[in-house]
């Protein structure tokens, strides 16, 4: 039921109280940051509502009468609580401005987001991140659930439900071992990779989202089923360089594979493997503390 219309401003009790220790309006204006008439104006509203005085003003202060005393020891216990109230809830706000939960597909968590984290903990050095990684579709959902305040995706769309920035470009690589035959030629048509069974990441995964996309654009067909589905970047390139079957991974993930020469990268003419990463939050909602902070970090990295 809502509070009753003469006890609804505790303010004004609240002021009478500050008269009762200080001993004059005056004073108490000034401890609750207000100008004195207008608080003289404040106590008199106040025992219009009771209905009888309250204080007893004269010119060296002020105090209360015996019904004011009454007043103030029954206001005392609520204005007490409302300032637990506060408390509390400031309490919440602290907690929740400092404690920071994040959702990552693989690439992104992998090699770019450390470097986000660090350049965030150097200017929010109270913030605790807890991070959570897994893949696009698997972010998308801790988003919607509440379970992550900020996400970054991989995929080449954007989920339903959420509002987008894009934060970094990708580029996606056919690799197979050296001692696979396309190696020697160095490229490879679409035409032939869409017929190839691949060791592929799992459905929901952004990587594989963006190559079938981009083969189903420039061959309109279906692809062949994977010969392999794993959900770490690290099997994959393990399963290739064993020769199980070509892969098709982000380029930062296979770069000292590259050099070392344990993978051979592949062209492949006219088939545009470039990937926007976007960081995603609930649509409707703002960005605050942290997460406001850390999408700034990456949007940065993105423009250096």
């Amino acid at each position: 039921m809502p509070l009753p219309s003469r006890v609804s401003d505790l303010t004004s009790f609240d002021l009478l109280l500050s008269v009762a220790n200080l001993g004059s309006i005056g004073r108490a204006a000034a401890a609750h940051q207000m100008s004195q008439p207008a608080a003289s104006a404040r106590l008199r509203q106040l025992e219009r509502q009771v209905g009888a005085r309250l204080l007893e003003r004269g010119a060296r202060g002020a105090r209360l009468t015996t019904v004011g005393e009454l007043v103030a020891g029954w206001a005392q216990p609520a204005v007490d609580r409302a300032a637990d109230l506060e408390e509390g809830i400031a309490a919440l706000r602290r907690e929740r401005h400092t404690h920071l939960r994040v959702a990552a597909s693989l690439t992104v968590a992998e090699y770019l987001l450390p470097a986000w984290l660090i350049a965030l903990r150097t200017a929010d050095p109270d913030t605790m991140t807890a991070l959570s990684c897994g893949n696009s579709a698997e972010v998308a959902a801790q988003i919607l659930t509440g379970e992550a305040e900020i996400g970054f995706v991989e995929g080449p769309k954007v989920p339903g439900g959420v509002q987008a920035r894009e934060v970094a470009r990708d580029e996606l690589a056919v690799v197979v071992a050296p001692s696979h035959a396309w190696a020697r030629r160095r490229r490879v048509r679409a035409a032939e990779l869409v017929r190839t069974p691949l060791v592929s990441r799992e459905p929901g995964s952004g990587t594989r989202q963006a190559w079938e996309q981009a083969l189903r654009e420039q061959l309109d067909t279906d692809l062949d089923a994977p010969i392999l589905e794993v959900s770490s970047t690290t099997a994959i390139k393990a399963a290739a360089m064993g020769g199980i079957g070509p892969a098709v991974l982000s380029v930062r993930a296979v770069t000292a594979e590259l050099t070392a020469g344990t993978l051979v990268r592949l062209a492949v003419p006219g088939l545009d493997l470039t990937r926007r990463m976007h960081a995603i939050w609930p649509a409707g909602n703002t960005l605050q503390g942290p997460a406001s902070d850390l999408l700034a970090i990456a949007l940065r990295s993105a423009v250096g």
